[in-house]
């Protein structure tokens, strides 16, 4: 490696992501609304508005591949006994 920090780490990807999947899943929400029987929109709905909501907790609260490639270094470390 060069030294740079990686593209991940300013969480370019993860921003594209959650934005094209987030505005997909409206997406499909409004195209769903005139197509649904009236008694499964409901559940419909609130199995989409879920999903739009995992998402976004994941773009909050996930780590970057940085930092799980630097948990898993340190993790194979104290589990081969190199670092207390």
């Amino acid at each position: 490696m060069t030294g740079q920090p990686l593209a991940e780490g300013r969480w370019l990807w993860r921003r594209l992501y959650v934005f094209l999947v987030s505005a997909g899943l409206w997406l499909l929400l409004l195209r769903s609304l005139g197509r649904m029987p009236p008694d499964r929109l409901v559940h419909a709905a609130d199995g989409l508005m879920g999903l739009l909501a995992l998402t976004l907790v994941l773009y909050l609260m996930a780590p970057t591949a940085q930092q799980l490639a630097a948990m898993i270094a340190e993790l194979k470390l104290r589990l081969a006994g190199g670092r207390p």
